[in-house]
């Protein structure tokens, strides 16, 4: 009988961090310490859009463009056949004087004349930007496929990075890898301003995605900081942080054309995650379940005093560890390896990578394709994103009231099959397809919100971020992929978005294999996890259940 009272009288982490209060002194300092985070990362994983944005370009003509040649011309105009060959070419007409009626042959372009003389497209050599001196050689005309390049090496170099940062921040902390992979990102996003080649811009922004993003810890970070009912709520909040990150960096952009200077505005905050070390906490719930006991409860008073509020001392005393393994000091490889071997966390996780695979394919797709619509690319970038707004506090809304199953099965097949009807849309109708591009973008944002918190919640917590990064990881495949996609249109117009509408509805299906977490604790060994989505017993069933698993 004394064992059945031991075990009614654990207290579970959860209660205690609801004692703490959700928002209390403690949780608004390190709320904003992790919004400048979340907009800020935002930024550095498409700022490549607008640093290395697409800009025109014709070959120069010796015997028509002087020293200071210009993009734009009158002479362009002299001729009808001149107007209509497309600017960008890479063999220019031999002519005498500025007729194309005097062409006498065609030959291979040695020298431009750019739209833009200071973008990164432009190759210049010992030239002069804004009466400023400039020794670089990026040499991108005639090889569109280099721009191209560098959102496909960012894309890779984050799926490696993911893979490194789960481990880092399962066997170091949440705060350790934060501080290190913002101040890397931080770090290297501005020496990637300086660069003097293209190939030492690619390494650079190779580096700085796979050690740079320091986004994968501080979310588990801002789950891990609440009890459970709260972490939505905290994560609307923050995903809100990230998208005003994207609303203003193409205003950014703007104000500030020139690539060099842009990457160093957008870079140069990060700088204060350094001080982070200084005075960010540690995830309570990662020092529980490292068996760090002490360390944990020394924390939980520090924020209680912090907070103003009082924590029972029986309440504390009552905690214990997760997991007998964690206390003998399992390695973090072993626990990985007991996750994997484990049927139903093997199941989750294959359904968890076919999530992020098309959650990353679509909303990256979505991006590239903004910069493209007719208009202003500024404003339409930031409308588009401003979409995420009202997906974002949708999330909240429905999470808080129909969990998280539903309306990830609803978003997934409702805005897959507005995707697949955009393209059968007939030209007279403009309007109606743009309302289902952006009907779908929304349900597409909402979606990924479901994603990132659902995989959280499905593994333990001494094995979450690193779950949480592979899934993450090998789903970003779908980002390597979304550049391309604007090719399929040379073979259908509507293809992409066709494409983005299947793989919707696919995930979608797979969905129904999953189990339900809302009601759920988060769970921190495997076997808490495998019960997720159970008929959970009473407390006393519980116990004489483990009871009689012991004895046999």
């Amino acid at each position: 009988m004394a064992e059945l009272n031991a075990e009614t009288k654990r207290v579970h982490l959860d209660e205690v961090l609801g004692q703490l209060g959700a928002f209390g002194r403690h949780q608004a300092v390190t709320m904003a310490m992790l919004a400048l985070v979340y907009a800020t990362n935002s930024m550095y994983n498409v700022n490549y859009v607008f640093a290395v944005e697409d800009v025109g370009y014709r070959c120069r003509i010796p015997s028509c463009d002087g020293p200071d040649a210009r993009f734009s011309v009158p002479w362009l105009n002299q001729s009808q056949e001149w107007s209509d060959e497309p600017l960008k070419q890479c063999r220019a007409p031999v002519v005498t004087g500025c007729a194309l009626s005097n062409r006498t042959g065609d030959e291979l372009c040695t020298q431009w004349v750019y739209e833009k003389p200071d973008s990164f497209t432009a190759e210049c050599d010992e030239c002069m930007v804004r009466d400023i001196h400039y020794v670089f050689q990026f040499g991108l005309a005639c090889d569109d496929w280099k721009q191209t390049l560098v959102g496909t090496v960012h894309s890779f170099g984050n799926m490696l990075g993911l893979l490194i940062q789960g481990q880092i921040s399962d066997r170091f902390g949440r705060k350790t890898a934060a501080v290190f992979a913002g101040t890397m990102g931080a770090a290297l996003g501005l020496t990637k301003s300086f660069a003097t080649s293209f190939w030492f811009y690619i390494v650079l922004e190779a580096l700085e995605a796979a050690v740079g993003d320091a986004l994968s810890p501080m979310f588990m970070l801002s789950i891990e900081i609440v009890e459970k009912k709260r972490a939505v709520l905290f994560q609307m909040i923050l995903l809100n942080c990230y998208t005003c990150g994207l609303i203003v960096m193409p205003f950014i952009a703007w104000a500030v054309p020139y690539w060099r200077n842009f990457l160093r505005v957008i870079y140069a905050p990060t700088l204060l995650i350094l001080t982070y070390s200084i005075f960010l906490d540690e995830s309570i719930r990662w020092l529980y379940s490292k068996g760090r006991k002490e360390r944990a409860v020394q924390l939980i008073q520090k924020i209680a005093k912090r907070n103003g509020v009082n924590i029972d001392g029986t309440m504390l005393d009552k905690l214990d560890y997760a997991d007998e393994e964690t206390k003998t000091g399992v390695s973090d490889r072993k626990l990985l390896m007991k996750t994997f071997k484990s049927r139903i966390m093997m199941q989750r996780f294959l359904v968890c990578m076919v999530w992020w695979f098309t959650i990353t394919l679509i909303n990256y797709g979505m991006m590239i394709s903004a910069v493209h619509i007719a208009g202003n690319k500024y404003v339409n970038f930031s409308l588009l994103m401003l979409m995420d707004i009202p997906a974002n506090v949708f999330y909240w809304l429905a999470l808080s009231k129909y969990k998280r199953k539903i309306p990830l099965l609803a978003s997934f097949i409702v805005g897959g099959i507005f995707c697949i009807s955009q393209p059968f849309v007939p030209k007279g109708y403009a309007w109606l397809g743009l309302t289902l591009f952006m009907m779908f973008e929304m349900l597409a944002t909402f979606s990924y919100n479901i994603v990132y918190m659902y995989t959280s919640e499905l593994f333990p917590t001494y094995t979450r971020n690193s779950m949480h990064s592979i899934c993450s990881a090998i789903g970003r495949v779908g980002s390597l992929v979304a550049p391309q996609t604007p090719l399929l249109m040379s073979y259908w117009y509507g293809l992409p978005t066709f494409l983005f509408g299947v793989t919707s509805v696919v995930a979608g299906s797979l969905t129904l294999l999953m189990p339900e977490t809302a009601r759920s604790e988060l769970p921190d060994t495997v076997a808490e996890a495998e019960r997720i989505g159970r008929k959970q017993l009473a407390p006393e069933q519980q116990s004489l259940t483990q009871r009689n698993r012991r004895r046999s």
